[in-house]
């Protein structure tokens, strides 16, 4: 959902660039560059008329004059603010912005007409929607580069800051963004993954899409960088005041720079056009996993012809419109709530924990091992993944997770936006919402069964089931499991509706 939301800030950024609304509404009298106010002295008094359409910059926070202070914003800042937020001072939501809505609308849209037949159809869209990003991320870094002040850039992201490397907190923060970024404890490379034949060599799988996924953000961080060091050159400010993370990064830091640059609306366009087919490709997937599990939970209704594409239509339908009040007038607080306590941070290590205690002392690290085995023929680093499994994991997770929660404080959000008193509930309430579903699944599970439930599925196949399930040192810690009897058809069944309805 808040992914839909950040496309339509995109989308809405983009076109109204494109379209080349009027600024006159929008910039105010402090919007004007420091150049200005020695070339034109008598426009820089604090009593200077500025009625005229402002179309100067300045990048500094204040600007001394006569021994007063006036605060200068830039172009960038007013008109994300001033156009495309429009945030108010009421505590409450807000009117929905008619204009993000139609925005949301036509990213739900592209979204469902990509994705309605399956994964067959999404991963035709994924051929470009996937690659053409590498294209424009390796076109702005050709141009980065070649800037003065790229090297001051590339500098400051690759060399270590050891100060902020001994804060507990930027562990927690990179922690947290490689669960995003890997898009672990989400289900979605579960969901997606069960489309795999059998013998799918899935740990060659996982490492090509580690090495894939970390090589993309260190070039990505190449070509944002160095663009930012051509950005504190022009303006000789030092690196630290033009980095900025979150939104700002995307739609006020990076607008900036690529205004500085010779033939900035070339430039502009190709940045955003990354930066929406980049949400569309996570968009699809995101969609795409939901409905995977929707379907396996109810085969006999879902996988039949047609069913389908009805619901994909009704998760599109729900997600635009629960998008609709974070593109309200101060709906940008409440993307930063999800952003910061939804799917991230607390909740992700948290079911982390449980996964791995689910995985590795639950139904055993030995047959799980066993069951790897039999698929791809060989147990990879047998030994280094079981105990990783078994204790490295959880305990770095259980210890980030402690950490966080110490420094946590329920009053201070540490949100960009001004929050309302409303928004301590409702981080607590994202928090919560999903870790509730693991107690209600295991109790679920223990009315229905309550003894199978650690018994694996009839259709997985054991390949070592009299063998102890777990091992430490040697010692066994938890027995072998007798093979339940297979339901002969239940994955040629699942495989065989879904090529019958096209999935």
């Amino acid at each position: 959902m808040s992914l839909s939301v950040a496309l339509s800030l995109a989308l809405s950024l983009s076109l109204s660039l494109s379209l080349s609304l009027s600024l006159s509404n929008i910039l105010t009298e402090n919007c004007h560059n420091l150049s200005s106010m020695f070339l034109n002295p008598h426009l820089s008094q604090l009593d200077s008329d500025w009625s005229f359409l402002h179309n100067q910059t300045d990048y500094n926070d204040y600007y001394m004059f006569s021994n007063e202070t006036m605060k200068i914003t830039s172009p960038e800042e007013e008109f994300w603010a001033r156009r495309v937020l429009r945030t108010s001072d009421n505590v409450s939501l807000g009117a929905v912005h008619w204009d993000l809505a139609l925005c949301l609308l036509l990213a739900w849209i592209i979204c469902y007409f990509c994705i309605w037949k399956g994964v067959k159809s999404t991963g035709k869209v994924v051929y470009f929607t996937a690659t053409f990003p590498y294209l424009m991320l390796f076109i702005l870094f050709i141009r980065g580069v070649t800037l003065p002040g790229a090297g001051e850039g590339l500098k400051y992201y690759l060399w270590p800051q050891m100060d902020k490397i001994l804060e507990p907190g930027v562990w927690r923060d990179a922690g947290t963004q490689v669960f995003f970024s890997y898009a672990v404890c989400q289900g979605v490379l579960t969901s997606l993954g069960s489309y795999n034949k059998y013998n799918n060599n899935c740990y060659k799988d996982c490492v090509a899409l580690c090495i894939l996924n970390s090589a993309t953000s260190i070039f990505a961080g190449f070509a944002v960088f160095s663009v930012l060091g051509f950005m504190a050159h022009s303006l000789n400010v030092d690196m630290n005041e033009v980095v900025k993370g979150g939104p700002g990064l995307a739609f006020i830091a990076y607008p900036k720079v690529v205004s500085l640059l010779p033939g900035a609306q070339f430039w502009a366009v190709l940045f955003f056009l990354m930066v929406i087919l980049l949400g569309l490709d996570s968009q699809f997937v995101c969609v795409e996993s939901l409905a995977t599990s929707i379907t396996d939970m109810f085969p006999g209704v879902l996988r039949r012809p047609g069913r389908r594409e009805i619901l994909v239509l009704v998760i599109a339908v729900v997600c635009f419109l629960l998008g609709l009040p974070l593109i309200t007038e101060n709906g940008i607080v409440l993307f930063q709530l999800i952003d910061s306590y939804g799917p991230s941070g607390t909740s992700l290590l948290f079911i982390a924990c449980f996964e791995c205690i689910a995985v590795a002392w639950v139904y055993g690290a030995n047959r799980f091992l066993d069951n790897i085995e039999d698929m791809i023929g060989y147990r990879p680093f047998p030994s280094v993944l079981k105990y990783c499994w078994l204790f490295v994991t959880p305990l770095i997770c259980g210890i980030t997770l402690v950490y966080d929660t110490l420094t946590s404080s329920s009053t201070n959000l540490n949100l960009e936006y001004s929050p309302g008193p409303w928004a301590s509930q409702v981080a607590s309430l994202l928090i919560l919402t999903p870790l509730m579903c693991i107690p209600v699944y295991i109790l679920l599970c223990l009315w229905r069964n309550p003894t199978g439930m650690t018994t694996p599925s009839s259709d997985l196949r054991q390949a070592r089931p009299h063998k102890p399930r777990l091992t430490v040192c040697e010692r066994v810690i938890i027995e072998g499991q007798e093979k339940p009897p297979r339901i002969a058809g239940d994955r040629d069944e699942k495989l065989a509706m879904e090529e019958i309805s096209g999935v």
